[in-house]
């Protein structure tokens, strides 16, 4: 048994299909996938970061369950990114995934806050700083986007989710409706139509 470049331990078949001969992704390698998307990227576009180097590059997971695992993520307590670092963990290599993926996704981030804000407060004062600023904050906008468009484009197109993340982003986005009532709403309704529809 032998690993690939992407940390894969090949016994038969892809990191994400279900069975023996499944293959196993090693600690290593899911931590150094974390690490690097905990130092290169920023703010809000990190899930966007994840989705690339999990599913674009890696394969690890299938578009759906990242999807799954996103939306999860977003509505539990808690950072976004690092809750997608625990749910990609825990799906590929268990308990010790989550934690894993979790380091490596938080050390960095970390260290690099520690670094920059020391950095920030002695350049704060200069225009030029947050021209700066605004240019990482719309690479994180437009990586958010993209990956967004990438993954609409692939979802199956039904009304009820259609008009379910309509209402989410109006409710959410345009009236500013804390996220609480509207998943304790939405989250049963949408339940509920998956399993009607099976």
């Amino acid at each position: 048994m032998q690993a690939n470049e992407s940390g894969v331990s090949r016994a038969g078949g892809t990191a994400h299909e279900a069975g023996p001969e499944a293959p196993v992704i090693s600690l290593w390698a899911l931590f150094l996938c974390f690490l690097q998307v905990g130092v290169t990227s920023f703010g809000g576009g990190t899930q966007a970061w994840v989705y690339r180097a999990v599913v674009d590059q890696r394969g690890w997971l299938k578009e759906q369950d990242f999807l799954t695992g996103m939306t999860v993520a977003q509505i539990m307590p808690g950072a976004n990114p690092v809750n997608v670092a625990l749910y990609v963990g825990q799906r590929l290599r268990g308990a010790i995934g989550a934690v894993v993926a979790t380091a490596g996704m938080v050390v960095p981030a970390i260290c690099v806050i520690l670094i920059v804000g020391a950095i920030y407060s002695g350049v704060a004062r200069y225009p030029l700083t947050h021209f700066l600023l605004l240019g990482i904050a719309t690479v994180g906008v437009g990586a958010t986007l993209a990956a967004g468009i990438k993954a609409a484009r692939r979802i199956e197109r039904r009304a009820a989710p259609i008009l379910i993340g309509i209402v989410t982003f109006v409710a959410v986005g345009v009236f500013h409706v804390s996220m609480i009532p509207v998943v304790v709403v939405l989250a049963p309704l949408s339940i509920f139509l998956a399993a009607r529809r099976k």
